[in-house]
């Protein structure tokens, strides 16, 4: 993506990357958007990189993404349409969705209490981005019909390692020689 600098519209909540401290961009000030994918934004402002939630899209003049599926008719989770959730989360840093990145480890559908049971981990185990990640998986997949509950657990074992990243993913990184 080419970058753009825009003008916040309203003061703008964001999370600084990679430490994930919560800050306020003032109303009036320029960012400049180098990451613009599953609805959420990577900025830099006054020399930090920072993640911009959907929600917040019209702080800096976008559109919040919405995500929507068909309902099963026979009232059950589609696990298709879960992995499909998945995709639109992206790493802050790279332009890649945690799925290609190799970060979900497992998925686990239980129709009886409509839950989805999700474990995930992290490029780092100390990366203060987690808690943002976490919060993105619950709330996408929380968009899928028929989804009542989504529990995601952070798990570090195995340890994660490029060579769990899609080839695609390992491509777009520069990592595939």
């Amino acid at each position: 993506m080419k970058q753009k600098m825009v003008t916040t519209e309203r003061d703008c909540k964001a999370r600084l990357v990679p430490a994930g401290n919560p800050t306020v961009i003032p109303e009036g000030e320029f960012v400049n958007i180098t990451q613009e994918l599953g609805g959420n934004y990577t900025v830099t402002w006054r020399g930090n990189m920072y993640r911009i939630d959907g929600t917040d899209a019209g702080a800096i003049g976008r559109k919040a993404m919405t995500l929507s599926f068909d309902a099963p008719e026979d009232g059950n989770i589609s696990e298709q349409q879960v992995w499909d959730a998945l995709e639109t989360i992206f790493d802050p840093e790279i332009p890649i969705n945690l799925v290609s990145l190799g970060l979900i480890y497992k998925v686990e559908i239980d129709q009886g209490t409509s839950s989805v049971n999700i474990d995930m981990t992290l490029t780092a185990p100390g990366c203060g981005m987690g808690p943002v990640l976490v919060g993105d998986v619950e709330y996408r997949v929380a968009m899928v019909p028929h989804v009542k509950n989504v529990n995601v657990e952070l798990v570090f074992d195995p340890a994660w390692s490029r060579d769990m990243m899609s080839e695609e993913a390992q491509l777009e990184a520069g990592l595939f020689f």
